[in-house]
């Protein structure tokens, strides 16, 4: 007989529940604090961590770390001295539309702070991603992002200034960078894109205005254009708390 044939069939997984049953105490705590926040709904602020902590019978300890998961999940956020229900997060497609493409189509208003825009002679290594040569002048563009005015992430790029020489002219830094290449007959075809959870440097989280502990989602992206050469060199840092991002995935002939 196979060893396992007497075993009960498989259920979907328990959340949360480990195999042997005991469950942290701060975790039953979550969900009762899951359970608050599905009657407080989005905005809604929570009491007080003294008055939760005597509503569920728990040490402030044990509540702050069940707080510290929904905050990290992006369930709750903070706003002035308090604490309030989140929203739900911002969905960015991955595909060749810009920021704020993908932010519009949530129905919130994108916004950009210019943190720097500079003209720098390139590295060995941009050189070589961007098929130039080295000290090659470059763009270097920098940028808060935001949603609804709440500062959401931060970009950087690079391109070639022999590309869009007047950058610092004609571009309006808090408008879309995509649709002003457009407007100079510049189109994106196609892009390679790297997606990886980080930490935000000190700097960082202080221009995005996140405790430094936060999970970050870093995206690094080389953009091409009609003819495949390269055109620009993105590294975008994104909330984890505020951001998902979706992929369509169409099966192979072969599937």
């Amino acid at each position: 007989m196979n060893p396992g044939s007497h075993r009960a069939p498989l259920t979907p997984a328990r959340s949360g529940v480990p195999e042997h049953g005991r469950v942290p105490k701060y975790y039953l705590v979550k969900a009762r604090l899951e359970e608050l926040l599905a009657e407080l709904g989005p905005g809604g602020r929570l009491p007080t961590e003294a008055a939760l902590a005597e509503r569920y019978g728990v040490a402030r300890a044990t509540l702050r770390l069940a707080l510290r998961d929904l905050l990290l999940e992006g369930r709750l956020r903070r706003q002035g001295r308090g604490t309030v229900v989140a929203g739900a997060k911002i969905e960015q497609p991955l595909s060749l539309a810009s920021y704020t493409e993908g932010v519009t189509r949530q129905g919130l208003r994108p916004g950009r702070t210019l943190v720097a825009l500079d003209r720098l002679a390139a590295d060995p290594a941009l050189a070589e991603r961007l098929a130039i040569a080295p000290g090659e002048p470059l763009w270097h563009l920098e940028r808060v992002l935001h949603a609804d005015e709440e500062r959401v992430g931060l970009e950087s790029s690079y391109l070639p200034v022999a590309r869009v020489p007047d950058l610092d002219r004609a571009f309006d830094p808090t408008g879309s960078l995509y649709a002003h290449l457009r407007g100079h007959g510049i189109h994106l075809a196609g892009a390679e894109e790297r997606i990886e959870t980080v930490l935000a440097t000190p700097r960082e989280a202080l221009l995005i205005g996140t405790p430094p502990a936060l999970p970050m989602l870093l995206l690094h992206r080389r953009s091409r254009d009609a003819a495949g050469r390269p055109l620009e060199l993105v590294r975008s840092l994104y909330r984890g708390d505020r951001f998902s991002f979706t992929l369509d995935l169409t099966a192979g002939a072969d599937d």
